[in-house]
């Protein structure tokens, strides 16, 4: 499993470095200035993608918490850091390109980055709980 582990931290890794490159060129093509939330997707990958599988490496190895439910945890926790990446995605598009958005679809597209927010946070303390249990 730990190897699963620095896998998926290796991808997140390349994620976020393609994330921050498409930042800087994007809104320097863009001739774009001001501040954006693409410039914190590029943060969110490395940290919640790349650290947080690593830590779940460490973790493994010192406790071997991981089961077949394990699994499914870590599919809904990589759904939900995803959906948080396209709402960051979605809102930095918009902001760059200057859309004037309705309140109906400005407030969609928080309701997508905090979806995902949501459902990270579940799975964190879900998965916190089962490293507890084989930690103590």
């Amino acid at each position: 499993m730990t190897k699963r582990y620095v896998n998926i931290a290796v991808v997140y890794a390349v994620i976020a470095m393609i994330f921050g490159v498409f930042y800087r060129e994007f809104t320097k093509f863009s001739h774009f200035t001001g501040q954006t939330n693409l410039s914190v997707i590029h943060t969110h990958y490395f940290l919640l993608g790349m650290f947080f599988f690593l830590i779940l490496m460490l973790a493994e190895k010192a406790f071997s918490f991981s089961d077949q439910k394990t699994g499914k945890l870590l599919i809904a926790y990589q759904l939900g850091l995803n959906i948080t990446g396209l709402g960051f995605l979605m809102r930095g598009l918009t902001q760059v390109w200057d859309t004037e958005l309705s309140k109906g679809l400005d407030a969609s597209i928080s309701g997508i980055a905090g979806i995902g927010h949501i459902l990270m946070g579940i799975c964190i303390v879900l998965l916190l709980l089962k490293i507890k249990k084989r930690a103590v």
